[in-house]
């Protein structure tokens, strides 16, 4: 094995039984969120009837071969894929990789949206309110959660298979190896599967990973979100505000990431993680179907929170969403060479770390700000159940997790000036507490 791809050393998630856990447990999980909340029965406060939770609407089987939702779906994911490839936008460079190339990539993320959103006013017009497309996907939400979930699994397995092909084409060291992620390249099928052994995995110009990531789940969360909205005003003949408000708040975090696509080439899923199973389903299928918890869960149960709650959910949201926003800002601005007068750290490979202004406050004050910001989604749910918040403590383990990889990482670039920064910055996320 040549120094471009060592071999992976450590196993993330324990390893083989930690990752089958996962990729069997992850899907059970979002079949028992929709169990919990359906037109046929939804759960309040602690009570769950387990008659209901292991009583499937539809034979198994069925769902699988459903042809009607592997049409709807198909027609969803390729069809943003042409217009991923086709619409205009400018290109950008990502990060140098291992093999001293940076791979271009075609942001478009404007152009999309605003096809997305004439396309649903248009619909909207014709249709006189009524959208069919809405309605059949809130009618088989449990059915698209299932196939996205196989979908999931076959795009992992093909991206693995290739990443055994040689490139077609060299890239600037004159080798036609695929870089491979450093964390998926243990041998072992099963486990690179899941962790995802090539890098960046392409077809052409076209990268899988950054299109998975922002275009088909994020966008179908949207959707659903709003098939929900749909579903209420047809069944009650308006639309309470706390539907709305989950539906704008999420709507602002959706649009967000797909018109500020170029941030993500710096993210850790797509500088380091590999493509496989594990960005595969939770870009396609977690995303979308357990995101989406809150505007299902209204459907079934109408909540008014009034003008004061409502209020004081808008001050919590845009209160993590400016931390969020300003100090992602702060940090680009910085590695800009924008922000020169603020406190750093010199460290040994010639760039900087950043320890002030938000970055004086914690590691990783951005996730601070992107909790808090969730932490408005569930609270628009009110209180008659703590099912509705289930998504604030996952998204706190997945960024717990995600500290932890990124400290062992900075730890072994930065050295000693790592053992510095945590000294000028001691806390991780929390600033004060944690």
């Amino acid at each position: 094995m040549s120094e471009l791809n060592p071999k992976t050393k450590h196993k993330e998630f324990n390893g083989l039984p930690g990752v089958l856990s996962i990729s069997l447990g992850l899907p059970i999980l979002l079949v028992f969120l929709y169990q919990l909340s359906n037109e046929h029965y939804h759960t309040k406060g602690l009570s769950i009837d387990l008659t209901q939770v292991f009583t499937l609407e539809r034979p198994l089987w069925d769902m699988i071969l459903d042809s009607k939702v592997w049409s709807f779906y198909l027609l969803w994911f390729f069809g943003l894929m042409i217009l991923d490839l086709s619409l205009p936008g400018y290109h950008k460079q990502g990060v140098e990789l291992r093999d001293g190339t940076k791979l271009t990539y075609l942001i478009n993320g404007v152009s999309i949206s605003l096809i997305l959103i004439i396309t649903l006013l248009t619909r909207f017009w014709l249709t006189q309110g009524e959208l069919p497309e809405l309605q059949f996907l809130y009618q088989n939400i449990l059915e698209l959660t299932i196939i996205t979930t196989i979908f999931s699994a076959l795009l992992a397995t093909f991206v693995y298979i290739i990443s055994f092909q040689p490139l077609r084409k060299p890239n600037g060291k004159g080798t036609n190896e695929r870089i491979l992620a450093i964390g998926g390249n243990t041998g072992n099928p099963i486990y690179d599967w899941f962790i995802g052994r090539e890098l960046n995995p392409r077809i052409g110009s076209w990268d899988i990973k950054l299109f998975c990531e922002l275009r088909p789940g994020m966008l179908l969360w949207l959707l659903i979100n709003l098939s929900c909205l749909h579903q209420q005003w047809l069944k009650l003949g308006y639309i309470t505000d706390s539907m709305i408000l989950v539906n704008v708040l999420q709507a602002i975090y959706v649009f967000d990431g797909v018109l500020n696509e170029d941030g993500c080439l710096t993210m850790m899923d797509i500088t380091t993680d590999g493509f496989g199973f594990m960005l595969s389903f939770g870009d396609l299928s977690l995303v979308p179907f357990s995101y989406s918890l809150q505007s299902r869960y209204l459907a079934v149960e109408p909540i008014e929170l009034g003008e004061i709650f409502s209020t004081v959910v808008l001050l919590i949201s845009f209160t993590g969403f400016y931390i969020f926003k300003s100090s992602n800002n702060q940090k680009s601005n910085f590695r800009q060479g924008k922000l020169s007068h603020l406190n750093s750290i010199q460290t040994q490979r010639s760039t900087k770390l950043l320890c002030d202004g938000w970055w004086g406050l914690s590691q990783h004050i951005n996730y601070f700000g992107d909790w808090i910001h969730a932490l408005s989604w569930s609270l628009s749910t009110g209180f008659i159940t703590p099912f509705t918040y289930y998504y604030i403590l996952y998204f706190a383990s997945l960024l717990l997790h995600r500290q932890s990889r990124d400290e062992i990482k900075c730890k072994e670039k930065y050295g000693k000036s790592w053992d510095e920064y945590e000294k000028a910055v001691p806390y991780k996320i929390i600033p004060y507490v944690y």
